[in-house]
């Protein structure tokens, strides 16, 4: 039971809460409505020096300026072909402090990059990254960059009657082809930034093929509206890491029920990375209410185990 957290008040808070919402009396929860959320990058795999996505979104980018010369001088394309990881990193730090300016620009190149694929043929294309690309620094598979902690949890959730979800500002398609194998979690129970689709059908057979715009980015306050639309219940467990799940942390729970709201603190540097860059609400949040913070250096025994 939870092996990889460390003994201390984070791992006995998670045990309490789960007892007693698991166990006849005041807080119990009946297990249709035990749903728990969790966001992905950097709460259930690691999102640094870039965000496992953006390296996938650069290669593809710097391909594209490749074929079209035209792009080269062009952010985001300049900075692909640069391999400037900054720029894409400063993107969503500002995001996450409130300006959009690069994150605009950047949004642009990624809504042009598959348009007219098929939905097949893009699981495919991210299949193909995760089988062939590493992590830049850690020197393992990206699928070895989960956190063994978090997806301990998740086992021990689902164990004690909880439904658990992915709620990401992540990309949708990016994650689905991946959730099962690494997380245990099926592509159905996974809620993230998509583009808009178009099916066309002939001879009795249909495809949907990815738009050039954006259907919804799954981010900030869209969290709680993408949780309600897509699952139709209020979690009463929620993980987040950044500002971009305060509001989903905020939503878990009714008022004076019973509720957990985690937030990830990277603040190990020798085992993973050590920031708070684009999480400072959040973590102002979790004093002021009260949440749980979970220490990477001092709540877990290990972080991505062999």
């Amino acid at each position: 039971m939870l092996g990889t957290w460390s003994d201390g008040p984070t791992k006995s808070a998670i045990v309490d809460f789960v007892g007693r919402v698991t166990t006849e009396g005041p807080n119990y929860v009946v297990p249709e409505e035990r749903v728990a959320v969790f966001d992905n990058d950097g709460t259930l795999w690691c999102e640094k020096p870039i965000y496992i996505q953006l390296d996938f979104i650069v290669r593809r980018l710097a391909e594209k300026a490749a074929a079209d010369g035209s792009l080269a001088d062009q952010q985001p394309y300049k900075a692909a072909v640069a391999g400037d990881l900054q720029w894409f990193g400063g993107a969503i730090t500002k995001h996450y402090q409130g300006n959009d300016t690069d994150l605009k620009v950047l949004a642009g190149g990624i809504m042009s990059l598959h348009a007219s694929m098929t939905v097949d043929d893009h699981a495919a294309l991210v299949g193909k990254f995760y089988a062939e690309a590493n992590h830049p620094t850690l020197g393992r598979p990206y699928l070895n960059c989960t956190y063994t902690p978090m997806v301990e949890l998740l086992r021990y959730l689902e164990t004690n009657g909880f439904t658990c979800y992915i709620v990401s500002g992540g990309g949708r398609d990016f994650m689905r082809p991946v959730t099962s194998q690494i997380y245990g979690i099926p592509p159905e129970r996974v809620v993230g930034t998509a583009q808009n689709l178009k099916f066309e059908g002939a001879d009795g057979h249909g495809e949907l093929l990815i738009q050039p715009a954006l259907d919804v980015f799954d981010d900030g306050p869209e969290k709680p509206v993408r949780i309600w639309s897509r699952i139709g219940r209020r979690p009463i467990l929620s993980a987040g890491n950044s500002n971009g799940d305060d509001e989903m942390l905020h939503y878990s729970g009714k008022p004076g029920a019973a509720a957990m709201r985690l937030v990830v603190l990277h603040d190990d540097g020798e085992r993973e990375f050590d920031y708070t860059a684009g999480a400072e609400r959040i973590l102002d949040h979790a004093d002021q209410f009260g949440w749980t913070v979970v220490s990477m250096k001092n709540d877990w025994t290990t972080v991505f185990g062999d």
